[in-house]
């Protein structure tokens, strides 16, 4: 390794636990307690984890990183990363480890100071969200459809729910059940 001095490892060390610490899949993981009560310890041992994985295999492909990290969120986090988000937090891993391995700390300051800035953003964005919905919570009732999307054998559709009405035993009945041709079941209301 032709850079791996004290000071590119604790910048590559810095630098993993930023893209890990950036990464919504796994934050969402640790918030939800999905990694069990020690969730947050794992997630902090999973940046010690990583750094090692690479610092002993020198010459990683990129699908090599992402079936790493994607087995490592399954078995520490019972969870299966589906949002695209394994490829890019393994390219910037393997990118970091590029620029570790040459010793070019310069480089390693600017992706891990980038990362920063972004999680900054997002999280900036995300409490100003809030802010705004706590303040639209009053205005609740004139929203009367919301959009979702519903999987149907692998394929979404997009679909328009209306808002639900408060529930009333006597107002309420449920009339019949169908059955679609493919699979769905659709429950209506008697009026």
């Amino acid at each position: 390794m032709a850079g791996g001095g004290e000071d590119s490892r604790a910048l590559f060390r810095a630098g993993v636990r930023a893209a890990l610490q950036g990464w919504p899949a796994l934050q969402i993981a640790v918030e939800n307690g999905f990694g069990g009560i020690h969730s947050q310890e794992k997630a902090e041992w999973l940046g010690g984890a990583v750094e090692e994985y690479f610092l002993r295999n020198a010459d990683l492909e990129l699908d090599e990183v992402e079936d790493f990290l994607g087995e490592l969120m399954t078995n520490e986090f019972d969870t299966v990363v589906e949002d695209g988000s394994l490829p890019q937090v393994s390219q910037q891993l393997q990118t970091m480890f590029h620029h570790f391995q040459r010793g070019d700390e310069a480089a390693l300051r600017e992706m891990a100071s980038h990362i920063a800035q972004r999680m900054y953003r997002v999280r900036a964005t995300m409490v100003t969200t809030a802010r705004e919905a706590d303040e639209d919570e009053d205005d609740v009732d004139s929203m009367e459809e919301m959009e979702v999307t519903a999987m149907n054998d692998g394929t979404a559709t997009d679909g328009v729910c209306p808002q639900p009405e408060p529930s009333n035993p006597d107002s309420q009945t449920i009339k019949e059940e169908d059955i679609v041709e493919d699979g769905w079941t659709i429950v209506r209301r008697k009026k």
